[in-house]
């Protein structure tokens, strides 16, 4: 599922237009986004958690060349799926 199919499906199951259904999917989309970038953890009830994780600098290889080289520091961010989600997913829950 991509965003516009996302965005309809929402629009249809809320009884929103289109419109209305896009704003808030951006605004949603916008506030996780800041919330994570301030190191902030974001937690929905039954749906899962948002955090960031920090990666530490490491040398790897160049695949192609076996070449070692310098891998910087990073951040990820990870996703972990609440029991409601993971019971909808698994088929234990309607």
């Amino acid at each position: 599922m991509n965003k516009a199919e996302l965005n309809d499906a929402v629009a249809k199951a809320s009884g929103l237009s289109k419109k209305e259904t896009e704003a808030a999917l951006k605004g949603f989309i916008e506030v996780i986004g800041k919330s994570l970038k301030k190191g902030d953890k974001v937690s929905l009830v039954g749906f899962g958690t948002f955090e960031v994780s920090k990666r530490a600098a490491r040398k790897g290889k160049n695949p192609q060349t076996g070449e070692s080289i310098k891998i910087p520091a990073s951040k990820a961010v990870k996703f972990k799926p609440g029991k409601n989600l993971k019971e909808l997913v698994n088929g234990k829950k309607k």
